[in-house]
């Protein structure tokens, strides 16, 4: 089995690498594309880059054939996410889901990292006293 590589694709600064291993048609690998394309195209997503792999298992036995793997850098954090399925299309859309909601774990440790509580009285913040 040798991998078959579909191309970096570049919008804006998302830059993801779309990776097919196994017996993987163009159809689905199209469909794939299309889905994590639309999760990094959003307002307010950081640079992204990295490869999202897809396999079919070679089995026919095997209940889940269809497997991804993404590994990517999102604003210098590594974002991982894993997803097994029956099918193409409901792996592309449960890829889509998980890569959305660590998307949106990114974004908002990032907003949260941002904020800083005010610093208790013993470190230079204001004492709230109960005196007036």
């Amino acid at each position: 089995m040798t991998a078959k590589d579909t191309g970096t694709h570049v919008t804006s600064t998302v830059a993801v690498q779309v990776r097919a291993e196994g017996d993987v048609d163009e159809e689905a690998l199209a469909y794939v594309r299309t889905k994590v394309d639309t999760a990094f195209n959003r307002p307010g997503v950081p640079d992204v880059s990295g490869e999202v792999r897809i396999e079919k298992a070679a089995a026919h036995h095997v209940e889940q054939p269809w497997a991804a793997r993404a590994e990517l850098v999102v604003a210098n954090t590594l974002v991982v996410v894993h997803a097994q399925e029956a099918t193409a299309h409901e792996l592309a859309d449960r890829l889509q889901d998980r890569l959305r909601s660590q998307m949106t774990r990114v974004l908002h440790r990032k907003e949260a990292a941002r904020r800083s509580a005010t610093p208790p009285p013993w470190r230079g913040g204001q004492a709230i006293s109960g005196r007036d």
